[in-house]
């Protein structure tokens, strides 16, 4: 009897790990979103990782969270290290690119909840004198145990695109609250 419970644990072993093993090794998630404040305004929110605390979802998920800053205080060479509870790990983002109220690349690594990184981009498109549409990319390659966390957690997509629309909605506003005209107080 236990021979027969053995056999059929390492079947079912056998049979996730293949199930696994063809999972795709690539991920993308992309968010977008129009806001009402020429690229201008909205592209210093991003190239300067201090303002990211006003916007970040994950600022919010772990207000105690360690953040340091390193390098020039934004743009290229710019780095945001953190450490924080299970909702935001621990790890590191650096900027790679940046070409003015167009483009943001960054290496994101990941120390905790596992080793892992990932490539990110901004992109800031003008859709007129007025509003610009920004996109919010993250790429990269998932191993063996991140493909396995997945199959019980969600696809990457469903892990922090959320978190993504969080973020842009959160640049969104402060941006256009730049921009909006200011009403004069009545005495």
């Amino acid at each position: 009897m236990i021979k027969k419970i053995l056999i059929g644990l390492v079947v079912v072993v056998g049979v996730f790990a293949a199930y696994v093993a063809k999972k795709p090794s690539h991920y993308s998630v992309t968010r977008s979103t129009v806001i009402s404040a020429p690229a201008s305004v909205v592209f210093p929110h991003v190239n300067d990782l201090s303002k990211w605390e006003a916007w970040s979802p994950w600022a919010k998920k772990d207000p105690q969270a360690k953040t340091t800053l390193e390098g020039p205080k934004a743009g290229v060479g710019a780095i945001s290290r953190w450490a924080g509870n299970k909702d935001v790990g621990e790890g590191s983002m650096t900027i790679t690119e940046s070409k003015s109220n167009e483009l943001i690349r960054i290496r994101l690594d990941f120390l905790k909840p596992m080793k892992s990184t990932s490539d990110v981009e901004f992109t800031f498109k003008a859709q007129d004198k007025k509003n610009t549409s920004v996109t919010w990319t993250m790429s990269g390659e998932s191993n063996f145990i991140g493909k396995a966390m997945c199959t019980f957690m969600g696809d990457m997509d469903k892990m922090v695109g959320g978190d993504f629309e969080a973020g842009l909605a959160g640049i969104k506003s402060i941006a256009e609250a730049q921009v909006a005209p200011k009403t004069k107080k009545k005495k």
